[in-house]
């Protein structure tokens, strides 16, 4: 059963942040919970090595940026903040980046849930800019719930359809946990998609065979019957579910299945690597958060639960 009794809403006031807000009031009217709403600050004046000459005017910019923050979260409240939905101003916290802000503040105040856009940028600008909603995926100890923003916001409806990508590790089964409560919830089916890379070691391509297909003619079956054998043992109600074995490329088949099947939500699970680890592997998981068009409910096994 899913008990979510707050919310974290972090918002820069754009049109992604904009998108994004409608999903968590749907949330928190959905599951009765308390939206918290954080803004946060970001200027030089926290850098340590800043010297008072560096930045000149720096306090009225940040007092103005402050009156600012201000006008617009009270417009959020009073235009959604009515009948039973609880909304919680958050203080707009400053610091040198979003991230940790917005992650100190969800342990500080045992948020279960932490709704956010994301602006999917791709190459380049990705690069350069990086995005704290995936750090955010990356770092916290609750789930995140992403909305990429789209040119054409979709208006939200009770989710039909819920993606499960499966890697047969404990990871893929806690999400599966997660999507059989929230299908429960909202009546939807769940897709569990298991994507068999294709490339096989070189080593092998001196048997002629240039597919794992070819090599292990009975595997696309195997993979099905494992995944029908997950779905029994792992925890939560029984839902009506469907089972996708294809080969290809993880994040990249996710993504164009979501989209050709009109899927409404991802939940995925996430390996939490940081440092040099992450860099070398990347992550399946932020591909997927950047790049699809539906939303994305990620979670660790490690982390907290809501179930």
């Amino acid at each position: 059963m899913i008990k979510i009794n707050k919310i974290l809403f972090p918002t820069d006031f754009s049109s992604c942040s904009e998108q994004a807000l409608t999903h968590a009031i749907f949330f928190a009217k959905k599951n009765q919970a308390e939206l918290y709403i954080l803004h946060v600050i970001t200027l030089f004046k926290g850098y340590p090595y800043n010297q008072p000459n560096d930045f000149p005017g720096i306090e009225e910019v940040q007092n103005k940026l402050s009156e600012i923050a201000d006008v617009k979260m009270k417009e959020v409240i009073n235009i959604h903040g009515s009948g039973s939905l609880k909304i919680v101003k958050a203080e707009h916290q400053q610091g040198i980046s979003e991230t940790p802000v917005i992650l100190d503040y969800a342990d500080a105040n045992d948020i279960d849930l932490i709704v956010m856009g994301t602006h999917g940028r791709r190459g380049l600008g990705h690069l350069f800019l990086g995005s704290v909603a995936e750090e955010v995926v990356r770092l916290s100890k609750c789930p995140v719930f992403t909305v990429r923003e789209t040119k054409e916001p979709k208006q939200i409806k009770a989710f039909q359809k819920i993606l499960v990508p499966i890697d047969f590790s404990d990871h893929s089964k806690e999400a599966l946990s997660y999507a059989k409560e929230i299908a429960n919830t909202y009546g939807a089916q769940l897709q569990l998609f298991h994507v068999i890379e294709e490339t096989i070691h070189p080593a092998f391509s001196l048997s002629g065979k240039s597919s794992i297909f070819e090599l292990v003619p009975g595997i696309a079956e195997d993979c099905r019957q494992r995944m029908e054998q997950m779905l029994k043992e792992t925890e939560g109600p029984v839902v009506n579910s469907e089972i996708i074995v294809k080969g290809g490329h993880a994040a990249n088949d996710i993504i164009k299945f979501t989209k050709d099947n009109l899927t409404d939500l991802i939940v995925i699970a996430t390996h939490g690597l940081t440092g040099l680890e992450h860099f070398l592997l990347g992550s399946v998981t932020e591909k997927v958060v950047r790049m699809a068009q539906c939303p994305v409910f990620t979670l660790k096994s490690f982390g907290k639960s809501f179930i």
